[in-house]
């Protein structure tokens, strides 16, 4: 008699409660080994692989590519003719991120009949096939804002093929209704934490017009980039407002005044806005700071980065002058207590000892958390990083 055995989405951690189907790795009918990735989803923070625990015959899917799936829900059945006694040297850890390293042989996909139904068996076979759909598709419908639930495949086995999509990109967007894009995966993500952020935090913000013009000429001397330059500046300035490097804990209505700094700052990628996290920020010199900020944003641009690269941030660093833009009101990443926003740096008139001059300005934004501090401190946060853009070399020689 085959034994079924049900895996179900494991625990993602992180607080993570479901995932988006991305695409299977094994059909039904195929022979799978422990520790072997049968599936590939994307959650809140990263896409991901996941091993199955057991060994056997794949015996049904139950969640097609697009579709998500809650913690807990089922993902596979595996059916095996008797446990196995010998070690297979898989760790049966199905932790998202976690498994053996060791490499598992390919398997030979085979493909299931329409509804098989024997007595030695004793298990239905489900008839459809997955949707098997190739990262480069897959890429080219988000690029595109197409659904593809909403694709109509014409490849083999019902598999979504890049000119399908490329068809539907072509398809008139309907009259009346316009188009529709679902909420999933990192987008989904971001739209509830900022949501969140509007609900939960009285945010204010300030502003001030500085001269960069020495920031730009301390970036030639110190030879890192303006990013890494306001990172040391931003971390400096939470050392003198500690305020401000903080959380609230809305359960026990307490104010959490956190040790150390983990700068975030903001990475437009291909997948969206994304916040890698800087830990230990107030130890790292100048040089470390740039280094590793180089670091994050390669593997953010390369969809490289894990949950635990954008987790746990506690201040955060928006340079929104990369868009061309001089301002905005950002919105806070909860549950942090403040962000600072860099302006583009342009040329314009400026008073220097009595007399008008031509140099680098910049505007600096901050929004801040009015439950944690208020005017005064944000004021004098902000002026003391206004001080250190215009006379940065003051404040790196100390560092």
């Amino acid at each position: 008699m085959t034994l079924e055995q049900l895996f179900r989405l494991p625990d993602l951690g992180e607080g993570l409660t479901e995932a988006e189907v991305l695409g299977w790795k094994v059909a039904v009918g195929d022979t799978v080994h422990v520790d072997q990735v049968v599936i590939e989803v994307e959650t809140a923070k990263a896409a991901v692989e996941v091993p199955v625990p057991f060994e056997g015959t794949v015996l049904k899917l139950f969640a097609e590519a697009g579709s998500v799936v809650s913690v807990g829900e089922p993902l596979i059945a595996v059916g095996a003719s008797a446990p196995s006694s010998e070690d297979t040297g898989g760790s049966g850890n199905v932790l998202i991120g976690y498994g053996t390293k060791q490499e598992q042989p390919r398997t030979r996909r085979r493909r299931a009949k329409a509804t098989v139904a024997t007595a030695a068996v004793g298990v239905a076979v489900a008839e459809q096939a997955p949707r098997v759909i190739s990262p480069l598709v897959r890429k080219l419908a988000r690029d595109n804002g197409i659904d593809l639930a909403t694709v109509k495949p014409t490849g083999p086995d019902s598999i979504i093929l890049r000119q399908d999509v490329e068809a539907a990109v072509a398809k008139p967007a309907p009259a009346v209704d316009g188009e529709r894009i679902p909420l999933r995966g990192m987008r989904r993500a971001i739209a509830e934490k900022l949501s969140r952020s509007r609900r939960e935090i009285p945010d204010a913000t300030t502003w001030v017009d500085v001269d960069a013009t020495g920031l730009m000429e301390a970036r030639k001397v110190v030879g890192v980039g303006v990013l890494a330059l306001m990172a040391r500046i931003c971390v400096a300035g939470l050392s003198r407002y500690p305020e401000l490097n903080s959380t609230v804990d809305t359960e026990r209505q307490e104010i959490v005044r956190l040790r150390s700094v983990n700068l975030g700052f903001a990475v437009q990628s291909d997948r969206g806005l994304v916040v890698p996290v800087v830990r230990g920020a107030d130890r790292l010199t100048t040089v470390e700071l740039a280094a590793e900020l180089a670091r994050l944003t390669e593997l953010a641009r390369a969809g490289g980065l894990g949950p635990e690269d954008m987790t746990g941030g506690t201040f955060t660093l928006n340079n929104y002058g990369v868009f061309g833009v001089d301002g905005s009101t950002p919105i806070i990443n909860h549950p942090e207590a403040g962000l600072l926003g860099v302006g583009r740096i342009v040329d314009k008139p400026w008073a220097v000892d009595g007399q008008l001059a031509v140099r680098k300005v910049t505007q600096l934004s901050f929004t801040f958390d009015h439950r944690v501090c208020d005017g005064g401190v944000a004021g004098g946060f902000l002026r003391y990083v206004a001080d250190c853009v215009e006379r940065p070399l003051v404040l790196l020689a100390g560092l």
